[in-house]
């Protein structure tokens, strides 16, 4: 049975000023959120800007992080595409470094029925047979929702072993967990929703804020494993506010600023995603990030 663990990070990607990767400032980063209660690093993903970075990019930068955290935490590859062929050939080249499994979106802006859905995935696992694959379905920004019927289906490959669930509808997280096998992992793709989908079977969370409140998101889920549900949802009501704060506007703009305002070096995103927040996003960031200690005092 795969495990990733129950906080996996969607990690940024850094960029210098001239907006060539960051990797130094990746390596750091990756070595920091393994110490700070990130089980698996998903590098690559919607925060990691996988559509703006170049397959070279990227490929490069499975091999930083990888090395920073070897023994520390896992990594699971952004090798997903629109593109069967393309998703097979970059999955395949991930698979050969040796990396944890991969992260798989589905196939965007072409809208695929629920058949081409399946037979998309059912080629990405024949092609990388002992590679553990996680599902991304994320209908907001790829136009099309992977029903829990297609999921149920996909989850009798051996090798597609989670997803992580990001409709936002806890109805559908239902009905996956419900038709889909105790083994097969759900994750949030949410960090306000996480809570809430282990009430209904998920593991854990895929998670953007988990840059800056891993270890109480571990303390949150390892709680609520325990039976202290009244301790999980206090901690899920204290961290709400920030959780929605990361999300006022396109992600990964507010966590880049947010790890700005915090010291790291991350730079801004690139075209076409804005280089700045909005002045009114970044004092309710200082505000929230304040009240959870996460700034300096002198901030």
């Amino acid at each position: 049975m795969v495990n990733f663990g129950r906080v996996l990070t969607a990690m940024v990607t850094p960029f210098k000023e001239d907006g060539s990767v960051n990797y130094a400032v990746a390596e750091k980063l990756a070595d920091h959120l393994a110490s700070t209660g990130t089980d698996s690093l998903v590098v690559c993903g919607t925060t990691g800007e996988s559509p703006t970075l170049t397959w070279e990019e990227e490929y490069e930068l499975f091999q930083v992080v990888q090395k920073a955290v070897a023994g520390k935490a896992k990594i699971i590859a952004g090798t997903g595409s629109n593109s069967t062929q393309e998703a097979i050939a970059a999955t395949q080249k991930a698979a050969k470094l040796g990396l944890d499994g991969s992260l798989q979106v589905v196939p965007y802006y072409n809208k695929p029925p629920q058949e081409g859905l399946y037979q998309h995935f059912k080629a990405l696992a024949a092609a990388c047979p002992d590679f553990p694959l996680m599902l991304y379905n994320i209908p907001g920004r790829t136009g099309q929702n992977l029903t829990p019927e297609t999921v149920a289906r996909l989850a009798e490959i051996p090798n597609i072993v989670a997803i992580k669930e990001a409709s936002g509808s806890l109805d559908q997280a239902s009905e996956i967990r419900r038709q889909t096998p105790p083994e097969f992992a759900i994750y949030s793709g949410d960090d306000s929703l996480t809570l809430p989908l282990l009430a209904i079977g998920a593991t854990g969370v895929v998670s953007v804020a988990a840059h800056l409140v891993g270890k109480q998101l571990q303390e949150m889920i390892q709680a609520f494993e325990a039976g202290e549900t009244r301790k999980a949802t206090q901690i899920h009501l204290q961290l709400f506010p920030l959780f929605k704060a990361l999300f006022k506007t396109t992600n990964p703009i507010p966590v880049k600023a947010a790890l700005r305002l915090q010291g790291w070096d991350v730079g801004s995103t690139r075209l076409p995603l804005c280089d700045e927040p909005s002045v009114d996003i970044n004092k309710t960031l200082i505000a929230e990030m304040t009240k959870l200690s996460l700034l300096k005092a002198s901030e």
